[in-house]
């Protein structure tokens, strides 16, 4: 059955339960693509889950991602948040790459209290949870509200995080399905489809950046790291404003 009722807007709150019919769709919908690919993933959510969004930092590994939905549909709305702290390399690559697919709804989104809240652009320093609340996590949910899903490039191998990670969960906080076509690739299967296809590559990757956050919070991987041992450095931070508390994921950082 088909969820095509908006999930109401996120408040910010602790996280709710999921509803039980939401939790055995998800389930459902796994078990109906435990063995299909990507592409297969992505016309089901497109089917299934209504309006529903991409999500892309453009960074490393995105263009694999969004070759595939755009091979599917150019009109998928694409969501790029720019934090105002990235490298100007993926300011570059993400014309280069929008206009290299033909994505037709592309939406750039920045913070509208960035300005007033950190106008020294400084508060990564002493808070990154909260520069990322600012930056990133606050205009992301007011972008997705009103939707009732959105596609993420995440995969079980980038992090412990990952490593249970599905094609479909449920956002407890609220209500959303998050949607990770890419969840069982592994490193060589990204680069192998990115070669493939002859699509165009992060500048940064050739430097030693497999993964590519905001300029500050972000720094080259040594040989033998973990592929995201080069975002917050020396910190125990993992996401942007997402952490992990006896399993289930709640949001930090928040600024008043």
């Amino acid at each position: 059955m088909p969820l095509d009722d908006p999930r109401p807007e996120a408040t910010g709150a602790s996280s709710v339960a999921p509803p039980d019919a939401l939790l055995e769709l998800v389930d459902e919908l796994n078990a109906r693509m435990r063995h299909h690919s990507a592409t297969d993933v992505i016309r089901l959510a497109l089917k299934e889950i209504t309006p529903i969004r991409l999500v892309s930092s453009f960074g490393a590994e995105s263009v694999a991602l969004l070759h595939l939905a755009a091979m599917v549909d150019r009109d998928i709305p694409v969501i790029f948040i720019d934090t105002e702290m990235l490298f100007t390399e993926t300011l570059v690559y993400q014309q280069e790459v929008a206009e290299r697919l033909g994505l037709r709804n592309l939406r750039i989104l920045r913070s509208l209290e960035a300005d007033q809240k950190d106008p020294d652009r400084t508060l990564h320093r002493s808070n990154p949870d909260a520069c990322c609340a600012l930056r990133k996590t606050a205009p992301l949910q007011a972008a997705l509200n009103g939707s009732n899903g959105w596609f993420t490039g995440r995969k079980r191998f980038q992090s412990g995080t990952r490593a249970q990670l599905e094609f479909f969960e449920v956002e407890a906080e609220t209500g959303r399905i998050k949607v990770n076509p890419l969840a069982y690739w592994t490193p060589q299967d990204v680069a192998d489809y990115i070669d493939e296809n002859r699509l165009p590559r992060h500048p940064l990757v050739a430097r030693g950046f497999p993964s590519i956050g905001c300029a500050p919070c972000t720094s080259p991987v040594r040989e033998g790291e973990d592929i995201r041992a080069g975002r917050w450095r020396n910190t125990e931070k993992d996401e942007c404003g997402i952490h992990f508390v006896n399993g289930k994921m709640v949001r930090t950082g928040e600024i008043k």
